[in-house]
């Protein structure tokens, strides 16, 4: 008969990735990903945040479920975000038409061509977890420009001390170096989405008991940063009966196993679906897409400052469809200037503030390095 013990070691394993707070461990249960359940990942409607004339009760609801959120599973979908459909899809469609173009003229765009790794990144360049597969995507990314950024009207107003922090190639690269049609879909779908964020961000400082303003102008020349990826589907392995396998393999991935580095993160997915969320027992959560809907989490960051109160959760993507999938990941942070300790308003009485003031220049160095780093040493 098994012992409490032995059943553990039967049923769990360990999974190990790199997080922007240094290396951390997960147990995994050994089952299947199965779909979330509304009470793991929340629908969160804003449109009380879009009103014309929102009462601050209506603003406070919201924040208060996102907080309910964010102290869980820390994902949830949000719906009546203001932006409509066509830029959505306008988007996906250009990202398709990009990803399916003869590599010649991807490579017009390559990262390689850029001194900051902005651009088209290849199959194979990429390993978000050293400890699994190298992930099985392609990519277009770059960060933020404020000359693409709407609320930026002058941009010799911003600080020396900020643009010196901002870093661009010459000559608008690597969007001179892309077809007109895919710059317009893609910097539309930005723009909005910045807008966006600015919005949530306000309704995430309501729900630390803040002013909603606290973080305007830490964030208002934000240091983010934009992936637009592409996932081919994966090759399931064959049983002896020379059988396809009802269950991929846990090492291959589209995206490793990993946690975002930023504020939080706003996500577009198509209809194929993928991305998998590690619930905090241990079990792995499909995100199933939803029409009109975003995925939005919290990063390290987040979490650094919040005092672990909100939690930055694993997450991966396996694209097991048998189709190509295409999502576009948009990551908050504040101004790259900025060094931002844990709020008081996240130490409870008794506690101590768990991390120390880091810069966000430091922070975002620690993950550019990684995320590059296709080897698989362990850190």
């Amino acid at each position: 008969m098994s012992t409490p013990n032995q059943q553990t070691t039967t049923t769990k394993t360990t999974l190990r990735l790199a997080s922007g707070n240094g290396p951390i461990t997960r147990s995994i249960l050994l089952h299947p990903p199965r779909d979330a359940l509304p009470s793991e990942l929340p629908i969160i409607s804003l449109a009380p945040l879009f009103s014309p004339s929102p009462s601050f009760q209506d603003r406070l609801q919201v924040a208060q479920q996102i907080r309910q959120a964010a102290t869980t599973n820390g994902f949830f979908y949000i719906t009546s975000h203001g932006i409509p459909p066509c830029v959505m899809q306008e988007a996906h469609e250009a990202a398709f038409r990009f990803f399916r173009s003869p590599v010649s003229q991807k490579e017009k765009a390559s990262m390689h061509h850029s001194l900051y790794k902005y651009g088209w990144k290849p199959p194979r360049t990429q390993r978000l977890n050293p400890f699994e597969s190298v992930d099985h995507r392609e990519s277009f990314s770059w960060r933020y420009d404020p000359r693409y950024d709407p609320s930026v009207d002058d941009l010799t107003t911003i600080p020396q001390e900020v643009r010196a922090m901002i870093k661009h190639d010459a000559d608008d690269y690597p969007w001179s170096a892309v077809p007109p049609p895919f710059k317009a879909a893609i910097i539309r779908y930005f723009q909005a989405v910045l807008q966006l964020g600015r919005v949530l961000q306000r309704a995430f400082a309501l729900s630390l008991g803040l002013e909603e303003t606290a973080f305007d102008e830490k964030s208002r020349w934000p240091d983010l940063g934009m992936a637009v990826n592409y996932y081919p589907p994966l090759s399931r392995g064959t049983c002896t009966s020379g059988e396809e396998e009802e269950q991929g393999d846990e090492t291959k991935v589209s995206i490793g196993s990993h946690t975002d580095f930023q504020l939080f993160t706003i996500l577009g997915q198509d209809e194929v679906g993928g991305l998998q969320v590690l619930s905090r027992s241990g079990q792995w959560l499909n995100a199933k897409p939803m029409a009109g809907t975003f995925v939005v989490n919290f990063g390290d960051y987040m979490q650094r400052i919040t005092n672990d109160q909100y939690v930055s959760t694993v997450h991966r993507v396996q694209n097991y469809s048998g189709k190509e999938r295409v999502s576009m990941a948009f990551f908050f942070g504040f101004n790259l200037n900025e060094t931002c300790e844990v709020l008081d308003s996240c130490v409870e009485e008794g506690e101590e503030p768990k991390y120390e003031a880091v810069s966000c220049w430091e922070w975002t160095q620690r993950r550019v390095r990684m995320m590059h780093d296709v080897g698989g040493n362990e850190r």
